[in-house]
């Protein structure tokens, strides 16, 4: 993996074919990784299978959903195509109550999961 973005507590890496978060999405920072995760998925050519990774974001905020969201369209307007987003306990139960684990292609930890 390639280094991105290292600001405050997050960092973002990237291999061909996934962007890999780490760290705190917080408001702080959330614009930088957003631009940085930007300016990756614009060098990828259309019909790339991309991935998502944020398994190793601790702490969020709906900053970290505001990220997301921003890529997915990203991924739809540069005709890519997002095979999955990989996501941490918390973040998964965020993106649960905001009703996005429908709209995604989520996989998350089993127990973050609520009956």
């Amino acid at each position: 993996m390639s280094l991105l973005l290292e600001n405050g507590d997050n960092r973002l890496e990237a291999n061909a074919a996934t962007l890999a978060v780490t760290g705190e999405v917080d408001f702080d920072g959330a614009a930088a990784l957003a631009a940085a995760g930007r300016a990756w998925l614009a060098e990828r050519p259309g019909g790339t299978p991309v991935t998502f990774d944020l398994c190793g974001v601790d702490r969020v905020s709906s900053a970290a959903i505001s990220v997301l969201l921003e890529w997915t369209r990203q991924v739809r307007a540069r005709g890519l195509e997002l095979e999955v987003v990989r996501l941490s306990r918390p973040l998964a139960r965020l993106t649960q109550v905001a009703g996005l684990d429908t709209l995604l292609p989520v996989e998350v930890p089993a127990d973050a999961v609520e009956a």
